[in-house]
């Protein structure tokens, strides 16, 4: 991941910005890559990298899939025809038990 960070007024950094320039570009040179920058009224800069994005679209297809998997067991048990593992359920409280347990 790239991180540049352009410091020209550090005390600039303590006032807050009412004027912000916000956008994503292409940078020469990135290979193609997007990047997100945004500028304060007193020459701060911050620019992130399509690693950001890419971890985002990652987060939101793990919600998505959760939330598929929840909607297949619901319709499952709406149904009659879930069948919960006990074992494995079991193994869950007690090793969730002993992990909070260890912590104290």
């Amino acid at each position: 991941m790239d991180m540049k960070v352009y410091d020209r007024n550090l005390a600039g950094a303590a006032a807050t910005g009412s004027t912000r320039t916000e956008g994503a570009q292409t940078t020469p040179g990135s290979s193609g890559r997007t990047q997100s920058s945004s500028q304060t009224a007193s020459g701060d800069q911050v620019e992130l990298s399509g690693t950001l994005g890419r971890l985002s679209a990652a987060l939101s297809s793990q919600g998505t899939a959760r939330a598929a998997r929840v909607a297949a067991l619901a319709h499952a048990y709406r149904s009659g025809t879930y069948e919960p593992n006990s074992a494995g359920t079991a193994k869950g409280l007690v090793a969730e038990a002993l992990s909070a347990g260890s912590g104290q």
